[in-house]
């Protein structure tokens, strides 16, 4: 019995050496092998790339940065395709400083439902309820003065409020007794006494205003511009105060009774006489020249209107339009403001009915019940909803839009929402900013990489295959390089460049090459001592004996064998010099302003009172370049770990 079991042992072990020698062993080896049960470790034999990445994977850490590194590369790139209306050069100044946050078009949800009105000209917005009730929402903080726009008077929670308006940083309300009130900022003239012999350029409020009351059945609209505001009565009566640096024609508007509407440009006070063939401004020649649409022949008043009257105006930044009696709206004012939307054609049987405006938009409703919006659409000001019914009255912010029926309730709302990262002193969007400095800064921290890493693989691949004479040339030249102190010679260098006068396009490529040829030694010398060891190497003898050129062993079959070293340093390079080009940006030597780059961002936050009040213009985008930078540095040394076979990777 033992002894057949021997031969079948025997025969099938012949057997299987038979199948093995024909057809392979490997499955029917390891089919043996897992039936025997063996205990001991079996070592699977992978490809050196497929050893690299399931290396790299088992590091949680290195794939999540990878994760965010290529995350953020596509968000840099790709998102700007989307950013329809941004540009380097953007300022705004009733924008400046604006802390993150979506809530300009928050209205709140019991004034939604019982609107008399609304109003707003930077950052916030005021609204009044039927009932008398004031409600403010938006970025209320008023920059550094420390004051909140929120913080409501007491006296004005508990009166009965029937008129409301909103300057850049200061509020009107009017009660049912006449009584003004007024808060926020006041030291440019927005209310209160300034005695004119110390405050010479600012025009204090009326005395009946300020200490008294007024005839509040009598009044006909309440504004406010930048720094002024104006109370206008039914009988033509302006009672008008505020900063005459802002506003230089302010004190024209002293004492008229005259008056039919009034409003604000950003630099001058516009008045519509009773006679509603012209605008008052006090200057001769301002506003005197009319036109139908943007992109037309201005002409004079007179010749444009051709015996039709003015019913109202309404003003932007830098133009006013009129709506004429019969029902047409034409423009006068600086046309050289850009508009990205022109006012509708109306079909013949549709005229407009009212008209209201923003900083740089206008919004009409007709006599058909619809609403339009036009002019400067940078801030989505021009996006009507579609699906608005019922609309009976328009209000308008600086930058936002609202309709309301005859219920009072609110029915559309459209404009800007706020801002994701807040924006900064100049009125830019920081995170559309952040974007495109990301976008610079990785695509010149790339390029200089690419550079230097060309300039470091030859010559570190020269030096140590020849050797003798080459390698003494080679690497003198690469102390020399080391030798020049980096940073202050980037800096002198792009210095030199800012004073040339070539094109921006062109200063960033010199400094993609300024990086380039200054950061290249390191990568040759580590290049060249992995060239002295491969060049040992059996294969490399074999090739010189097989009469391989020089140029082929050294780049074909050297180059190979040590590309998984130069790989981990490009990514380690990239990361200091995104932080390079950073720097140079923050120190004033890289990009300059308006073009964003990471570095100059942090260089335009570089100061005491933005490090302590605007805390996000600088918190934001530093924590964009430091995660990047060190999530690429993270990647750089997993590489380095899996890469070298002879490293212990649990270390």
């Amino acid at each position: 019995m033992s002894k057949n079991k021997k031969k079948q042992g025997l025969g099938g072990t012949l057997m299987g050496w038979f199948r093995r020698m024909f057809f392979g062993g490997s499955r029917e080896l390891a089919r043996e092998i897992e039936k025997a049960d063996h205990t001991q470790d079996i070592e699977e034999i992978v490809s050196p790339t497929k050893r690299i990445i399931r290396g790299f994977m088992e590091r949680k850490l290195a794939v999540a940065a990878l994760i965010f590194v290529v995350a953020m590369f596509l968000f840099v790139m790709i998102a700007p395709l989307f950013i329809d209306n941004y540009y380097d050069s953007y300022t705004e100044t009733t924008q400046q400083n604006v802390p993150p946050t979506m809530s300009m078009l928050s209205v709140p949800s019991e004034l939604k439902k019982d609107i008399k009105m609304i109003d707003s000209f930077g950052s916030w917005s005021i609204g009044l309820s039927n009932a008398g009730k004031v409600y403010i929402w938006g970025a209320t903080a008023l920059g550094t003065t420390g004051k909140n726009m929120k913080d409501i008077p007491e006296e004005v929670k508990n009166a009965n409020i029937q008129w409301i308006a909103a300057g850049i940083d200061h509020a009107i309300a009017i009660d049912d007794k006449g009584k003004v009130y007024a808060w926020g900022a006041n030291t440019l003239g927005q209310y209160g006494y300034f005695d004119p012999e110390e405050y010479p350029t600012l025009i204090s409020m009326p005395d009946e205003v300020l200490n008294g009351t007024i005839d509040v059945a009598n009044i006909k609209k309440v504004t406010c511009g930048y720094q002024a505001s104006a109370i206008l009565m039914n009988d033509g009566t302006a009672y008008i105060w505020g900063n005459t640096n802002a506003y230089v024609n302010l004190s024209s508007f002293i004492g008229r009774d005259d008056l039919k509407d009034i409003d604000f440009t950003l630099n001058y006070a516009v008045g519509l006489t009773n006679l509603g063939t012209g605008i008052f401004t006090g200057q001769r020649g301002l506003y005197d020249q009319y036109k139908s649409n943007v992109g037309e022949k201005a002409v004079p008043a007179k010749d444009y209107l051709k015996g039709r009257k003015i019913v109202e105006i309404a003003a932007t930044s830098k133009t006013v339009a009129l709506l004429l009696d019969d029902g047409s709206i034409c423009y006068t004012g600086d046309f050289l403001e850009s508009w990205s939307d022109k006012m509708p054609e109306l079909p013949e049987d549709e005229v407009f009915t009212e008209i209201v405006s923003g900083t740089y938009h206008y919004t009409g409703l007709t006599n058909k019940g619809n609403v339009y919006s036009w002019g400067g659409n940078i801030l989505d000001q021009t996006k009507v909803p579609s699906n608005m019914k019922g609309v009976a009255k328009l209000f308008a912010g600086g930058y936002q839009s609202y309709a309301v029926n005859d219920n009072s309730e609110l029915v559309g709302k459209w404009g800007l929402k706020g801002y994701l990262f807040g924006t900064d002193g100049n009125g830019a969007n920081i995170f559309y900013r952040i974007i495109m400095g990301g976008k610079m800064t990785m695509t010149i921290g790339a390029v200089a990489v690419i550079i230097s890493s060309v300039i470091g693989i030859i010559i570190g691949i020269l030096s140590g295959y020849f050797g003798g004479a080459v390698d003494m040339v080679l690497m003198r030249v690469a102390e020399i390089f080391s030798a020049i102190p980096f940073l202050p010679f980037a800096m002198v260098l792009s210095a030199v460049t800012a004073t040339m006068n070539i094109d921006e396009d062109v200063k960033i490529f010199i400094m993609m090459v300024i990086l380039g040829v200054l950061t290249w030694p390191g990568l040759a010398r580590m290049v060249r001592g992995q060239v002295l060891v491969a060049r040992e190497n059996e294969y490399v003898t074999a090739a010189k004996a097989m009469g391989v050129k020089e140029r082929k062993i050294a780049f074909k079959h050297i180059l190979p064998n040590i590309v998984s070293v130069i790989f981990v340093s490009l990514t380690l390079d990239f990361a200091t010099c995104m932080l390079t080009e950073s720097s140079l940006s923050y120190l004033g030597f890289g990009v300059t302003y308006p073009r964003p780059t990471w570095g100059n961002m942090l260089n335009g936050a570089n100061n005491a009172t933005i490090i302590k009040n605007f805390w996000w213009q600088w918190v934001f985008t530093s924590l964009f370049l430091s995660l990047t930078c060190i999530c690429i540095n993270i990647i750089g040394d997993a590489l380095r770990d899996v890469m070298d076979p002879r490293s212990d990777r649990d270390k």
